[in-house]
């Protein structure tokens, strides 16, 4: 069973910790709709991904008139 030889002293743990802060994640201003969204991933309100149409998207209305009947 692995044991320290020595305790670790405050600051060695907290150099050992730094990198595991917090960081806001990442967001690009898409081309097309101005809205914010990942890089890399599809823009879930017009399913667009790198200027090809990858996923169709339902609009609210078609889903309002699917509820009615």
């Amino acid at each position: 069973m692995a044991v320290p030889k020595k305790k670790v002293s405050k600051a060695r743990r907290d150099k050992r910790r730094t990198h595991h802060g917090l960081v806001p994640p990442t967001v690009v201003e898409d081309r097309d709709t101005g809205e914010y969204r990942r890089p890399h991933h599809i823009d879930l309100k017009t399913g667009m991904y790198r200027g090809r149409q990858v996923l169709t998207v339902r609009r609210e209305e078609d889903e309002e008139e699917d509820e009615e009947s």
